[in-house]
């Protein structure tokens, strides 16, 4: 959650529009006649409001917000029904129960009468950390309603009508059906059909005979909202990776704004997902993508001490096709775990709404980790799985390890000579520089032969940083004194709140954070030994490293506290791991002498340099003469 900060300057301006706010407000209040004239006009229209109040009361005996009834409208009720909503007043006539219960092997659902649509939806084989049920709907946090003209120039809204429900079988397929009647043989009707073991549910939207009832040249528009419910111990945590995501123009991925209000009109929408971090809601077009759909996301949690039902606010708002002026449209409702191999099974792109992480992160993920980490907790406990997976992707960088250490310790070995280069042209840098980068060269020790496999580790840590927070097969495992892998792992319980940092003590950082200091420590200092003095106009490489050394265990321990802590056991392992290789490198494969005898004799070979080199070595020449030239000048 993004702190609120206020400096002086924000202080000011805010004094002063509040201050202008004052000034406008005095200049446009009303005199004493306009304010006696404003008295006159309210009673007159309070007058008004009782009149025409007495009226209704005597015509409508039923009112717009009483569609609850469990018995049949007697004559008198119906005529008034009539005269207030007109075709849709046979609706009103029927009695039925406020809400149908269906359960399944995955889901326990209830269906409201008025509106037709889902008032609850519980996921049978989840709890959240409290081992409450997770529920996705509840509570009113959701509306599904169509909005439709008929042809009386009437505007009418589902949610103020009953439906009635029906409840069938198709095969081991359980069929709901909530009809909104216009008469018995003519109605709009939403069906589900629930399958066994599944978490999709086929949903359509359709008419009957009601060509002659709508009004066409009015558009039926759908509007779709949902409050996404908390389930984690960490509401800013899970409101980190709770996102309105959605598939549009064939194969693209697009989302909303993470941690701050957005809004969007998109269109040719293949499926909409309200991801609450390991749950999801998802809203699948069957046939033809969605055309002009307007959605938003408001961001709920200001303060996670005092937000903490709700995350996010999502709505989604596009228009239904009229087909020979009816409504026909399929669509597919998933309620389930936000599981890759869950999604995956449905193939229309659904497990893309999870943050695998873009570009080449994601395709990390996809094609290595989310498999291995499958295999391996196929068979192992998930903790040891996850110290297999850090051993097995550490084997594979190790190589990237060895050439950072032969780098360094070709450096190492070379310093000497450096030393007395920078000594000898200590009054010319660039003369200096020149000599260095021809000696490196020569030697094949040039410092990016020690970066650039540094780089290649980039994109693996920043894929497993995305996996570990998304991986569902994690949630609610337990290893050592973490009680679950996806959430932190509190030791102990702060009886306050430190910005930044939470109202607890994570062990697996801590832990992380040590290795890290020692890590850094012996490469950093071995690093900043072998360098010069810093060169005129540069920044002080050795004391920024020495910051770093502090700087990054500081950050992993403060950051990582109220991360999932199967990601601080990757990094405690993974930088165990590292010392150990680094140590192994160190003392038993990298033979310094023979590292010598090596740069001795690359030394003797001639070295043809690359375009690059050239480039370089002739752009340091001309600036080395137009120094020399402008020493001259100046004598």
């Amino acid at each position: 959650m993004e702190e609120k900060k206020f400096d002086i300057n924000s202080i000011i301006g805010f004094v002063l529009i509040f201050g202008i706010l004052l000034y406008i407000m005095y200049q446009n209040s009303p005199t004493p006649e306009e304010i006696e004239a404003q008295k006159v006009a309210e009673q007159e229209q309070v007058e008004a409001e009782q009149k025409t109040s007495k009226q209704d009361e005597a015509v409508v005996t039923t009112t717009a917000q009483d569609y609850t009834n469990t018995k049949a409208l007697d004559s008198t009720q119906l005529v008034a029904a009539q005269n207030k909503v007109g075709a849709l007043s046979y609706a009103l006539s029927l009695p039925g129960e406020d809400q149908t219960t269906v359960t399944t092997d995955v889901f326990e659902l209830k269906f409201n009468r008025k509106g037709g649509h889902l008032a609850e939806v519980r996921l049978r084989n989840f709890v959240d950390y409290d081992s409450v049920p997770i529920y996705l709907v509840k509570d009113q946090n959701s509306a599904f309603n169509i909005t439709f003209s008929t042809s009386d120039s009437r505007t009418h809204n589902t949610q103020d009508f009953p439906f009635q429900p029906s409840v069938t079988k198709n095969g081991e397929n359980t069929v709901v059906s909530m009809k909104l009647k216009f008469s018995e043989s003519e109605y709009l009707e939403y069906r589900y059909e629930l399958k066994p073991n599944d978490y999709m549910i086929d949903f359509s939207i359709k008419s009957k005979g009601l060509s002659g009832a709508f009004n066409t040249s009015q558009p039926i528009t759908l509007d779709w909202k949902q409050k996404s419910i908390r389930h984690a111990k960490s509401i800013s945590y899970e409101n980190r990776y709770t996102r309105l995501t959605y598939r549009h123009d064939g194969d693209k991925i697009d989302k909303l704004g993470q941690m701050n209000d957005d809004e969007e009109t998109v269109d040719d929408v293949d499926w909409l997902s309200y991801r609450q971090h390991f749950f999801s809601t998802i809203l699948v077009s069957n046939d033809k993508p969605l055309k002009n759909v307007a959605i938003t996301s408001k961001d709920l949690v200001e303060d996670e001490e005092v937000d903490t039902l709700f995350t996010k606010l999502y709505t989604s708002k596009f228009q239904l096709a009229y087909n020979g002026g009816e409504v026909n449209k399929n669509f597919g409702l998933y309620y389930g775990p936000t599981d890759a191999k869950t999604l995956k099974a449905y193939e229309n792109g659904l497990e893309e709404s999870i943050p695998f992480g873009w570009g080449i992160f994601g395709w990390i993920n996809k094609a290595l980790f989310i498999p291995l980490f499958g295999f391996l907790s196929g068979f192992l406990p998930y903790g040891i799985a996850i110290i297999v997976m850090t051993i097995l992707v550490k084997i594979m960088l190790s190589f990237v390890q060895y050439k950072q250490f032969l780098s360094q310790a070709k450096m190492k070995i070379l310093k000497p000579e450096l030393d007395v280069i920078r000594k000898k042209y200590k009054d010319n840098k660039m003369k200096a520089q020149q000599e260095t980068m021809a000696l490196q060269s020569k030697a094949g020790a040039s410092p990016l032969s020690g970066c650039l496999p540094g780089l290649m580790q980039i994109p693996v840590f920043y894929a497993l940083f995305m996996f570990f927070p998304t991986a569902f097969e994690l949630r609610q495992k337990s290893f050592l004194w973490a009680d679950d892998l996806s959430s932190f792992d509190s030791v102990l319980d702060l009886p306050f709140n430190i910005p930044f940092y939470g109202d607890h003590v994570s062990l697996f950082p801590i832990l992380a954070a040590i290795a890290i200091f020692f890590y850094m420590k012996m490469t950093t200092g071995q690093q900043t030994a072998m360098q010069g003095p810093p060169q005129e106009g540069m920044p002080d490489m050795s004391k920024m490293m020495k910051y770093m050394i502090y700087f990054s265990p500081l950050l992993m321990l403060v950051f990582f506290n109220n991360y999932a802590s199967g990601l601080s056991l990757y990094y405690f392992i993974s930088n165990l791991i590292s010392i150990g290789i680094m140590l192994v490198i160190k003392n038993y494969i990298i033979d310094e002498d023979k590292v010598l005898a090596k740069i001795e004799v690359s030394k003797t070979k001639p070295k043809k340099q690359n375009k690059f080199q050239k480039k370089m070595a002739e752009m340091m020449e001309q600036a080395e003469q137009q120094k020399q030239a402008q020493k001259k000048r100046k004598k």
